[in-house]
């Protein structure tokens, strides 16, 4: 490689909006190292804001979910495309397919390439042939990345025991936080009744069910709570919620968002975040929850548990489980004023020793800078 020539980092990923709003300060980093940046990313709303901070974007014809041959042949003919053309020297994939069929065309063409694991999917939680065929295809795509990130114990554990690794498998604090653009903010005042927020996609594995479930109940024993749900419906499941969560509007019990880019600003409007996930990576919801200063509840699955401290900055309840859910919540709410918004500053404590987005950049960075290092 040329001295004087840029080093290219190729990132594939299948959401432009979840690119910018849990990594954009990588991508800051890279560029500012003297990186050149290319993002392969289906169009979306965020391509502006992503080239502003010096990254080229490039369309990527990705369907997010379902696994049809056709297509997913053509997009994996698409990403070594892709590679001929810019000839990256090293290539960071996230999510499911970009990490399998990024992977291979990465093998194919020869580039050194980086895969993160944010989670495992509905898929990879549940035995049947998709599972299987999941499987399969990551131990393909995985054997020869440099390095595989993981974002907690049980998804590390969990690939490996299927043989599904790289050169390195390597754990990260999730994608951690930017405690600048979450900072504290003062727990609100109570005169008006206590608001619980879920910031969720509207689907079953994130615990919609048993949280729509124990609603009515926590709202008899608590008139004054009130409940917020912001998040989009998947597609698929629409039909199913969007009915139940109508009714309980029309109600008064409950209150929809739908999707929001002011998160924040609701998040910090709220006493109490509720997140009954039944599997994640790192929970991103539980990160800010707690860097705003919100005590939290959700389930005691790994990717949750480690964002908080049970009894302490939040509280736990069993996956899947409705009165383990609700017992969680009216136990923060059966607490003082004090008491709540002490759990919310031990929970923003715990954020700041644990899960800065720094150190995560720091780790991305040293891994990028061995593996290029490595190829002058």
């Amino acid at each position: 490689m040329n001295s004087n020539e840029k080093r290219k980092v190729l990132i594939l990923t299948n959401s432009d909006s979840g690119l910018y709003d849990f990594r954009k300060e990588l991508l800051q980093r890279l560029v500012s190292v003297g990186y050149e940046v290319i993002i392969s990313v289906p169009e979306g709303k965020y391509r502006e804001r992503i080239e502003k901070l010096g990254c080229k974007v490039v369309p990527a014809r990705l369907e997010r979910r379902g696994m049809n041959p056709v297509r997913d042949l053509k997009l994996l003919n698409s990403y070594v495309r892709q590679m001929k053309e810019i000839r990256p020297n090293i290539v960071l994939t996230y999510t499911v397919k970009p990490n399998i069929y990024g992977g291979i065309a990465c093998r194919l063409s020869g580039i050194p390439y980086l895969v993160n694991i944010t989670g495992l999917g509905t898929a990879l939680e549940h035995p049947g042939r998709l599972k299987n065929l999941l499987l399969w295809l990551y131990r393909r795509s995985l054997s020869k990345a440099s390095a595989v990130f993981f974002q907690n114990v049980y998804n590390k554990e969990f690939m490996e025991s299927y043989r599904c690794g790289g050169k390195r498998n390597i754990l990260l604090p999730g994608s951690g936080v930017n405690l600048s653009d979450h900072p504290y903010r003062e727990y609100p005042e109570e005169t008006e009744g206590i608001r619980i927020l879920s910031v969720m996609r509207v689907m079953k594995d994130k615990g919609i069910e048993e949280l729509l479930a124990c609603v009515p109940e926590i709202k008899k024993n608590y008139p004054s709570v009130h409940f917020a749900i912001a998040g989009a419906y998947e597609e698929e499941s629409r039909q199913h919620y969007e009915p139940l969560i109508n009714n309980l509007q029309e109600q008064g019990i409950l209150r929809y968002y739908g999707y929001r880019e002011d998160l924040s600003e609701i998040m910090a409007n709220s006493h109490i975040i509720v997140h009954p996930s039944h599997h994640e990576g790192m929970s991103n919801v539980l990160l800010e929850a707690a860097a705003c200063g919100r005590p939290v509840v959700a389930c005691d699955i790994r990717g949750c548990i480690e964002t908080f401290l049970p009894g302490t900055s939040g509280e736990s309840c069993k996956k899947m489980d409705v009165e383990s859910l609700q017992n969680a919540i009216e136990n923060i709410l059966k607490r003082s004023v004090e008491e709540r918004r002490e759990m919310g500053c031990r929970g923003r404590s715990h954020v700041e020793e644990n899960f800065d987005r720094e150190q995560v950049i720091t780790i991305y960075c040293n891994e990028m800078r061995r593996i290029t290092d490595e190829l002058v």
